[in-house]
C-alpha cells in the first residue's frame, strides 16, 4: 500500500521511538530486594487483605482512584466509521494521552471486539473493578445510548460516552453565552439541529435542560426534518419528532435563531444563512470541514456569532475543554457516576470562565492583544491554564451537592492548589510554542539545509505553519533531498556560491565591511566570508531579508555564534549577550542561564543575565521567579564565587525591585519549596515556584543542563541567545529534528516580539 507524505509521517510518529503513545511507569521504588518484597510477595498481601475487608481501600492502596478506562468497539471511529476494535486502538491511546497531559489522569485503553450490546456491557462490567471511571468512546448510535444507560445504572463509578456528552457540554456553554450576547432569551430562541447521531441527540437534550423550549427545536437528519409523519424512526429520533409541514433544512432554517451542525461539510449554504433571524448563532461543528466555512459565514452575515470545531477560528468547540476536567473532578470525590447536575455544572463553569479576565498567558499563546468576552470569545481556549483548577472543583461540588460523592472535599483551597500542581508539564510549553508561532509565522533562514535533519525540520515548520523557511545550500542537492522526503512545498532556496547570488553577496560584503572595517576586516575578507552560509544567513537577518536564523547542527558552537555576534550584534542597551536553555521538566519549563556564552561572569554581568532571562521568561508567558545559584545558601562562606553572587543579587534588587529574585541559594533548596520554607522562611522565593536559574559560571550551567537532559530524559530548547539586535538561535551539534523545530518556534516568537 502506498502512503502520502502526511500518512507516512503519522505512521512514523506512532511507531518510533517505540510503538504506541502511552506506557506504564512505576510509581514506587524498585531498586532493592526490600522494595520488591514490598511491591510483590510477601508485602503485597497486606494491602490485598485490607481491600478484602474494605473495598474502598482500593483507592488508598492501588492506582484505581486515578485510572480511567477508555473503552470502544471501534464502530464509530472519528470520521472513519466502523473500522473495528483493533483499528480504533490508536484513537483510544490518543484519548489516553489527552487525559494525561490535560488532567494528569492515567488511562488503560480497552478495545472490545464485539458489536453485541449485551456482550459489550458484560465485558465492561467484569473489568470495571480495575478502574475509577469509564470513558466510552467511538461507539455507534443507537447502541451507544443503550450501552451508556445500562452501565451507568449497573456500575458505581463514573461512566460517560464523551462523543455524546463532551460536545454537548462545550457547545451548551457556548450557546448560553452566545444567546446572552444577542440579547435574546434562551427559552425563546428557535433552534435547528442538523444531524441526529449520538452527539446531536445528547446536545439537544442538554440544550433543553439549559432552557431551550422543546417546541422551538427542529432536528434534521440526512432525509430532512424529523417529523411525526415519518416512519421507521428509532426511539431517540422519535423523541424530537414534531408535527410540522416543513421537510427540508432550507425550510427549517428560515427565521431560526440558532443552527447547530453535527453533520457534514457544506450542509449550510450562504443562502440558508441569509434567511436566519437577526444576530444568528451558527455552530458548524463538522470536522475537519464545517457545515459552512467560517470566512464565508462572517462575510455573508456581519451579525453572525460563529463557532466551529477548528482551532484556526474563534470559538472552537473542542471536547478537550470538558472530559479531562469532568473526570478529574469526579475521581477526586470518588463520585459514583456523572449525572446531569455535574454536566450542567461544567456548562455553567465554562460559560462563566469565558466572562472573566483572560490571563495574559492565554493572550500570548494565541497571539491576541486582549481576548475578552464577546462574539469572538464565547468559550475558553483549550490552552487556558485556569481549566484545571476552575472546572474540576465545579464538578466535584455538583457531585457532592447531588449526593453521589463518596469522599467529599473539605479544604477547597488545598484542593485548588493540588490541581494547579498537576498542570506542570513540558509538553504544554511545546504546544504553546507551536500555537503561538502559527499565529504570525516569520521567515527563518536555515544555513545548513543540505543536512537531512535540518531539511526535515524545515519541512515540519513549513507544513505546520510555524515558519516560512529559507534554505541555504546547493540548490540541486536540496531539491533532490526534498524529493526524497516528500517535501513538496515551494520554498526559497539560495546558494551564496552560485553566480546568480553574486550581487547579493557583494551587497552584504560591503555592508559587513562597513561594520567591521575598524576591527581588522578588509573588503576582500568580507567578500570571502559572505560565501560562508552562516555569515550570509546572519546578514539576511541583519538586513531584513529574513526575520530570524537557526544554525549549529553541523558546526561547533563558537564557529556558529561568531558570524552572528559580528554581524547582528547586541542591542545597544545590553552589556553582554548570553545564552539560555529552556528545560521542559515535570515541574514545567525551567530556564537555565548562562549556558553557552559568558565563561566567568562578573556580578554585574550575572545581574544583566538575570534581567535578560526575566524578559525572555515573560515573552514565553512565564512569570519569572529567579534563583541566583551557588554551592551555599545565603552566604556564610567567604569565597570569591559566593561574594560575586551576593553582589549580583544586591545589584539586581536595587536595579529591578519589581523582580522576584533571591540568592545565593543551593539548587535543591531553590527547587524544593518545602525545604526552603522550613530552613529559610525569610527567602523571597518562599511560596513561589522557582523557574529561572542563574548559574555562577558557564561551567556550572552547561554541565548541569546537559546532565539533566540526558539523565532525566528532559527536553532542552536552546541555546536561546539573549540580547541580540535581531533573532538568531543555535542548536547543539547533531540536534534532533524535534529540537530544531522547537528552536525555530522560539525564533519565530522572538521575531514576533521584536
Amino acid at each position: 500500500m502506498s502512503y502520502t507524505k502526511k500518512e507516512l509521517e503519522a505512521l512514523e510518529y506512532h511507531e518510533k521511538p517505540q510503538p504506541g503513545k502511552i506506557k506504564v511507569v512505576p510509581t514506587k521504588k524498585y531498586a532493592t530486594q526490600r522494595d520488591l518484597a514490598l511491591a510483590y510477595s510477601p508485602g503485597v498481601a497486606t494491602p490485598c487483605l485490607a481491600i478484602e475487608k474494605n473495598a474502598e481501600d482500593a483507592y488508598k492502596y492501588t492506582s484505581k482512584g486515578n485510572l480511567v478506562a477508555v473503552i470502544s468497539n471501534g464502530t464509530a471511529v472519528l470520521g472513519l466509521g466502523d473500522i473495528g476494535a483493533l483499528a480504533g486502538k490508536p484513537v483510544m491511546e490518543g484519548k489516553g494521552l489527552l487525559f494525561k497531559i490535560f488532567a494528569d489522569i492515567d488511562v488503560f485503553d480497552i478495545e472490545v471486539d464485539t458489536k453485541d450490546v449485551d456482550k459489550f456491557i458484560e465485558t465492561v462490567k467484569m473489568i470495571a473493578p480495575t478502574f475509577g471511571g469509564i470513558n466510552l468512546e467511538d461507539i455507534k448510535a443507537p447502541e451507544a445510548f443503550e450501552i451508556e444507560r445500562r452501565l451507568k445504572e449497573e456500575l458505581d463509578i463514573p461512566v460517560m460516552h464523551d462523543d455524546q456528552h463532551g460536545t454537548a457540554i462545550i457547545s451548551a456553554a457556548a450557546l448560553k453565552n452566545a444567546v446572552e450576547l444577542t440579547g435574546k432569551k434562551i427559552s425563546e430562541v428557535k433552534v435547528v439541529v442538523n444531524g441526529a447521531g449520538a452527539a446531536a441527540i445528547s446536545c439537544t437534550r442538554l440544550y433543553k435542560a439549559l432552557g431551550v423550549a422543546p417546541e422551538n427545536i427542529l432536528m434534521c437528519d440526512s432525509k430532512g426534518v424529523i417529523t411525526t409523519k415519518r416512519t421507521n424512526l428509532n426511539a431517540q429520533k422519535q423523541e424530537f419528532a414534531v408535527a410540522t409541514e416543513l421537510t427540508t433544512l432550507a425550510e427549517a432554517i428560515s427565521g431560526a435563531d440558532v443552527f447547530i451542525g453535527l453533520s457534514v461539510a457544506g450542509a449550510l449554504t450562504p443562502e440558508m444563512l441569509k434567511t436566519m433571524a437577526p444576530n444568528p448563532i451558527v455552530f458548524a461543528m463538522a470536522n475537519p470541514t464545517p457545515e459552512i466555512d467560517y470566512d464565508v459565514a462572517v462575510a455573508t452575515r456581519e451579525d453572525v456569532i460563529m463557532a466551529t470545531g477548528r482551532s484556526d477560528y474563534p470559538n472552537q468547540v473542542n471536547n478537550v475543554l470538558g472530559f479531562p476536567f469532568i473526570f478529574r473532578g469526579a475521581l477526586d470525590v470518588r463520585a459514583t457516576g456523572i449525572n446531569e447536575e455535574m454536566k450542567m455544572a461544567a456548562v455553567h463553569a465554562l460559560a462563566d470562565m469565558a466572562k472573566k479576565n483572560v490571563p495574559e498567558q492565554v493572550n500570548i499563546v494565541y497571539g491576541e492583544k486582549n481576548l475578552q468576552y464577546g462574539r469572538e470569545y464565547i468559550i475558553p481556549k483549550p490552552f487556558d491554564p485556569r481549566l484545571i483548577y476552575e472546572l474540576p472543583p465545579a464538578i466535584a461540588k455538583a457531585a457532592m451537592d447531588s449526593g453521589i460523592a463518596k469522599q467529599p472535599i473539605k479544604d477547597w483551597d488545598a484542593y485548588v492548589q493540588q490541581l494547579m500542581e498537576r498542570s506542570g508539564s513540558g509538553s504544554k510549553f511545546e504546544r504553546m510554542l507551536v500555537t503561538r508561532s502559527q499565529k504570525a509565522p516569520k521567515r527563518v533562514v536555515f544555513p545548513e539545509a543540505e543536512h537531512l535533519n535540518v531539511l526535515k525540520a524545515a519541512q515540519i515548520v513549513s507544513d505546520d505553519g510555524i515558519a516560512k523557511p529559507i534554505l541555504l545550500g546547493n540548490v540541486d542537492l536540496i531539491e533532490k533531498l526534498k524529493e526524497e522526503i516528500g517535501f513538496d512545498t515551494e520554498v526559497e532556496i539560495i546558494d551564496p556560491k552560485c553566480q546568480d547570488c553574486q550581487g547579493k553577496v557583494e551587497e552584504y560584503a560591503e555592508k559587513f565591511w562597513v561594520k567591521r572595517q575598524r576591527k581588522g576586516i578588509r573588503l576582500l575578507d568580507a567578500q570571502k566570508q559572505m560565501i560562508n552560509r552562516n555569515y550570509f544567513a546572519a546578514m539576511m537577518v541583519d538586513q531584513g531579508d529574513a526575520d530570524a536564523m537557526v544554525s549549529g547542527y553541523s558546526r561547533s558552537y563558537p564557529d556558529t555564534v561568531k558570524p552572528i555576534f559580528e554581524t547582528i550584534g547586541k542591542r545597544p542597551e545590553i552589556s553582554r549577550i548570553a545564552g539560555a536553555n529552556i528545560m521542559l521538566t515535570s515541574k514545567g519549563p525551567l530556564i537555565f542561564t548562562d549556558t553557552t556564552v559568558n565563561i566567568d561572569p562578573s556580578a554585574e554581568t550575572l545581574a544583566d543575565i538575570a534581567e535578560m532571562a526575566s524578559g525572555m521568561a515573560k515573552i514565553f508567558a512565564i512569570e519569572p521567579n529567579i534563583a541566583m545559584l551557588s554551592y551555599t545558601n545565603f552566604g556564610g562562606v567567604n569565597s570569591k564565587g559566593v561574594a560575586n553572587v551576593n553582589k549580583a543579587v544586591e545589584v539586581l534588587k536595587n536595579r529591578r525591585p519589581d523582580l522576584n529574585v533571591d540568592g545565593p541559594i543551593q539548587a535543591d533548596f531553590a527547587l524544593n519549596s518545602q525545604l526552603l520554607d522550613k530552613q529559610f522562611s525569610f527567602s523571597d522565593l518562599n511560596g513561589r515556584d522557582t523557574n529561572t536559574f542563574i548559574f555562577p559560571s558557564l561551567d556550572a550551567a552547561n554541565i548541569s543542563y546537559k546532565m539533566i537532559k540526558e539523565l532525566a530524559d528532559t527536553t532542552s530548547i536552546g541555546p536561546v541567545l539573549m540580547g541580540l539586535n535581531k533573532p538568531a538561535h543555535v542548536v547543539q551539534l547533531g540536534a534532533s529534528v524535534e529540537e530544531i523545530v522547537n528552536i525555530t518556534a522560539v525564533a519565530v516568537i522572538d521575531a514576533q516580539n521584536q
